[in-house]
């Protein structure tokens, strides 16, 4: 079993834009076209079993439609082969942050994605302890981008220092730093975040990081709190599997990455 803890999709109507604007903001070629078809080709070409999708708010004004179509993902996809998991989307500008938490949970979410930098707020912001204490109050996980993102180079809005700083004023065991801790920084990653009670995704960072410095982060943060993710379109899930495969872990640590530390995660 592959579950592939961190991707996005876009409605089909806005996908084909949407992918072509982020592509050139950040310099970085998509793999798929953005939309659920597209997601799920992809998953059957590596033999992904699930995938969550993650969506971003980039305004307050997104929450009712952004939820509505991550509601449409689950309804459709929930005994599917392929199946599709879908986050809420929720902005640290939004109104009455507790109601819409509640919300969340009352509509079946596991789980919110937050990005610092598209949304334009630093991740130890008191508007995002408000929404991780929400999230450990109703049972939520928590993704955040961390790190460096390509379209935003100038101003990194999690760093490892800002995500630390987060993580003591509100420790939350379902908290998820994507992109192995931090994108472009895992040399901080390893001396202020590994060991913390937090998960590491690999989205986007396999093709990077080398076999070396992952083993390094897998053997100071453990096993059982990394997850394997490729940030679809971003990355090609396929050969993120292959990646994973080739640094030669032996099969319970290959699962725990795969699927076991998910499943666990999410309830499934």
């Amino acid at each position: 079993m592959i579950i592939d803890f961190h991707t996005h999709v876009f409605p089909d109507r806005i996908a084909e834009k949407t992918i072509s604007l982020l592509s050139k903001n950040g310099g970085i070629p998509p793999f798929s076209d953005g939309t659920v078809d597209g997601l799920r080709k992809k998953m059957r070409e590596a033999g992904t079993d699930v995938s969550v999708t993650l969506p971003v708010m980039t305004s307050p004004t997104q929450f009712d439609s952004i939820n509505s179509f991550a509601k449409e993902i689950n309804a459709a996809f929930a005994d599917a082969s392929p199946r599709l998991i879908s986050f809420a989307g929720i902005h640290p500008d939004c109104e009455n942050i507790d109601k819409k938490m509640a919300f969340i949970r009352k509509n079946g979410f596991l789980g919110v994605k937050l990005h610092p930098d598209y949304q334009g707020a630093y991740i130890d912001d008191e508007r995002y302890v408000k929404i991780l204490e929400c999230a450990k109050e109703y049972d939520l996980v928590v993704v955040t981008h961390s790190g460096v993102d390509a379209a935003y180079r100038e101003t990194v809005r999690c760093t490892p220092e800002r995500a630390l700083r987060l993580i003591r004023k509100v420790p939350h065991s379902k908290l998820v730093l994507a992109h192995m801790g931090a994108n472009e920084m895992h040399d901080g990653a390893i001396e202020m975040l590994c060991g913390e009670d937090v998960y590491f995704d690999t989205a986007y960072v396999l093709r990077f990081i080398g076999k070396e410095n992952f083993y390094k982060m897998l053997q100071k943060h453990g096993a059982d709190r990394i997850l394997f993710a490729s940030d679809s379109p971003w990355s090609d899930v396929k050969n993120d599997v292959s990646i994973i495969k080739s640094f030669g872990f032996d099969k319970k640590t290959e699962n725990k990455i795969f699927f076991e530390n998910a499943k666990a995660l999410l309830g499934i």
